[in-house]
């Protein structure tokens, strides 16, 4: 019986295993199905994703561009996508190169080495397209508000991709956000369906954390740069809306951290020092200010070549049209301010100072985000040496380590770069100037022998020109003090009705005292400004703003009362109505009309036929002299007059020799008084 026994238990034994062995067998190929069902997942949805991606950015993206009128900002919607496309390309591109399908045992490990391989660029493309993606969804939104416009968008993506059955943008650009997102699930289920016996099981391991890690740094990275679009904004911002801003916290903050700066400043408590990005600060605020100079310094290139090409003397009739000199200097002339400048200008402006304006643009955000560091800073001195932190105080010093950590990061590049652009603007700089002269070397070329001293050995004529330019600054040095000098000359022409009126108005209201004259025309800048045209005639109310700034006069314009520049003002000479009260002389003459005329030293005409009186004239008043053309009086002091009027024959002033100093004066300052009747004797 125990024989029979063994032998009706050893079938039974060896069924179990069998039947195990079976189970295993299937455990296996149900596993290896589910490992090629998902690996033909990840590719093929790779092939998918890539075709609606490159449907979007060609078929959509050019039937957008021909919207009438055309969609503002279409181009910043599809930033960084084309690097999406082509990393998805290149994958795709090195799986099929192995020539392997992923029934093949091969295909896991040729994945894994395409996926590892680009990581790299996977992660830079990314990145930087999932930064931008608010920005996309931002814009979208903004054509979702004009209705019609929005309409007209669906239309065309519906027709563009009748399969897919889209209705906005943002269903195809969503795509890489998902797809980042993706990969690591994919590999990891990849993984999950292969035996750790498998070759390729530690190769795929590693790709799946590096799909894990990649997404983990574009968050990150991502996380940075929303914290720097944030602070590195620029806010013009008005008085009323910085006050709304304020409120019991924000008070508190800034208190706070103005009482940590003071605390840094007076050596109470101790400032965190971080030397590297002290020197990167340091750097940075230099280049600053080199570019501002650079660009500061171009403009004023710029301005001062446009004012000289509007400058064109040559186009005059100079009377010297038979001399071969004048002639050649006309053609000379012609063409540099024609072509051979304009052309320079255009360079220049395309080459060194648009770039330049680029690049000064692009220091804001830096330079705000250094500032908000040292607010940030401030806050988290306060904080640090707390044992535990609230969710609030946790939160400020995340943000201030996160913009620390992207100042560190990223402000040598910036630097680096903008050095770079610095130097080529300089180097295109110096390569514009080569070739002017050569353009200019070239042209003179052509009339040298036509031009005179064109035979001279070069030490004598480098001396007859050094000669010349000294004899002609000497010459126009001599023509521009005559014209200041003509220029300088007193403005006080005949007053018109109207000015006489207002004129009127404003001494009866004000007194003559304080009435007082616009020297050139005043255009209003800022707030109750006002706008007047030179000879414009005021009256004084304040000598300064409400702020105590005496560069700002307030003043009465006969109407409109507002500010003006004081240095655009002068004391208006012609005091007709009502004279400075003198002490010394009053003196009048009556006139052929039996009438009283004022202050005049102008003999009548019918007095001069019966006698010739002979007249002295006096100061009838103080007068201190306000520019190099006029002199001081002293009311009663003898006067010889010289012209009885200006240069520009008005009688309103009168030049005259005092103390033997000569000048204007006003001719309504002058007293004449009658010393003997003799009909030959003249008046001094």
């Amino acid at each position: 019986n125990k024989t029979m026994s063994v032998f009706v238990e050893a079938p039974a034994e060896d069924a179990s295993e069998k039947a195990e062995e079976a189970a295993a067998k299937e455990r296996a190929e149900r596993e290896a199905q589910r490992q090629l069902l998902a690996t033909e997942e990840m590719v093929y949805t790779e092939r998918n994703y890539l075709r609606l991606l490159q449907v979007c950015t060609c078929t959509i993206r050019s039937n957008l561009q021909k919207l009438q009128p055309q969609l503002p900002n279409l181009d910043s919607m599809f930033m960084y996508i084309e690097e999406v496309i082509d990393v998805s390309g290149r994958l795709l591109s090195l799986l099929d190169q192995k020539q392997v399908t992923p029934h093949d045992p091969l295909f896991l490990e040729t994945l894994c080495d395409a996926f590892l391989s680009l990581s790299t660029d996977i992660e830079s493309a990314y990145k930087e397209y999932l930064s931008n993606y608010n920005n996309v969804t931002a814009l979208e939104n903004s054509y979702k508000q004009e209705e019609p416009l929005w309409t007209e968008m669906v239309k065309v993506i519906k027709s563009s991709a009748p399969e897919v059955n889209a209705t906005s943008l943002s269903f195809f650009l969503v795509m890489p956000v998902q797809r980042i997102a993706r990969y690591p699930l994919l590999l990891q289920t990849i993984m999950k369906h292969t035996d750790p016996g498998h070759p390729a099981y530690s190769l795929l391991e590693q790709t799946a954390h590096t799909a894990v890690a990649l997404n983990c740094r574009i968050n990150e990275y991502k996380r940075f740069r929303e914290v720097a679009d944030k602070y590195k904004k620029t806010e013009t911002l008005t008085i009323r809306d910085k006050i709304n801003r304020l409120n019991s916290h924000s008070i508190a903050k800034k208190t706070a951290r103005l009482s940590q700066f003071i605390k840094h400043e007076t050596g109470i408590a101790p400032k965190l020092v971080d030397e590297e990005f002290d020197a990167l600060e340091g750097f940075f605020y230099l280049l600053e200010n080199g570019i501002a100079v650079l660009h500061e310094n171009v403009e004023a290139y710029l301005s001062h070549l446009q004012r000289f090409l509007s400058c064109r003397p040559e186009e005059f009739d100079l009377d010297m049209d038979g001399e071969k000199p004048a002639i050649c200097y006309k053609e000379i002339t012609t063409a540099l301010r024609q072509w051979i400048l304009p052309t320079f200008e255009k360079r220049m402006r395309t080459l060194v100072h648009k770039p330049l304006c680029a690049l000064r643009e692009l220091l804001a955000g830096p330079r705000n985000l250094i500032r908000k560091r040292l607010d940030k800073l401030l806050d988290y001195e306060l904080i640090e040496e707390k044992p535990s932190l609230s969710y609030d105080e946790q939160a400020v010093a995340n943000t201030y380590k996160t913009i620390n950590t992207l100042l560190l990061n990223e402000l040598p590049q910036f630097n680096g770069l903008a050095l770079t652009l610095l130097w080529g603007m300089l180097g295109a700089f110096s390569c514009l100037h080569k070739d002017l002269a050569a353009d200019m070397e070239q042209l003179f070329q052509g009339f040298a022998q036509q031009l005179p001293h064109s035979s001279l050995e070069p030490n004598a004529f480098w001396e007859w020109a050094e000669c010349s330019v000294l004899d002609g600054a000497r010459m126009l040095e001599s023509l521009c003090r005559n014209v200041e000098d003509q220029l300088n000359a007193p403005i006080v022409q005949p007053l018109s009705p109207g000015s006489q009126k207002c004129l009127k108005v404003l001494t009866d209201k004000h007194g003559s005292g304080k009435i007082y004259q616009l020297t050139g025309h005043v255009v209003g800048t800022r707030d109750l400004d006002l706008s007047l045209n030179r000879g414009a005639l005021v009256a004084i109310i304040s000598e300064m703003d409400t702020r105590g700034d005496r560069r700002r006069w307030l003043v009465d314009a006969g109407g409109p009362r507002g500010y003006v520049p004081s240095s655009k003002l002068v004391r208006y000479p012609q005091v007709t109505m009502d004279p400075p009260p003198s002490t010394h002389l009053t003196v009048t003459t009556m006139d052929c009309a039996g009438g009283v005329r004022r202050h005049s030293y102008t003999p009548d005409v019918r007095t001069l036929s019966m006698t010739m009186p002979c007249f002295q004239v006096f100061a009838g008043y103080d007068l201190t002299a306000r520019s190099s053309h006029e002199v001081s009086l002293r009311a009663g002091e003898p006067i010889r007059v010289l012209e009885p009027h200006d240069k520009r024959g008005s009688r309103d002033w009168s030049l005259v020799e005092v103390r033997e100093q000569r000048g204007y004066v006003p001719s309504n300052y002058l007293a004449v008084v009658p010393t003997s009747t003799s009909p030959t004797t003249p008046y001094h």
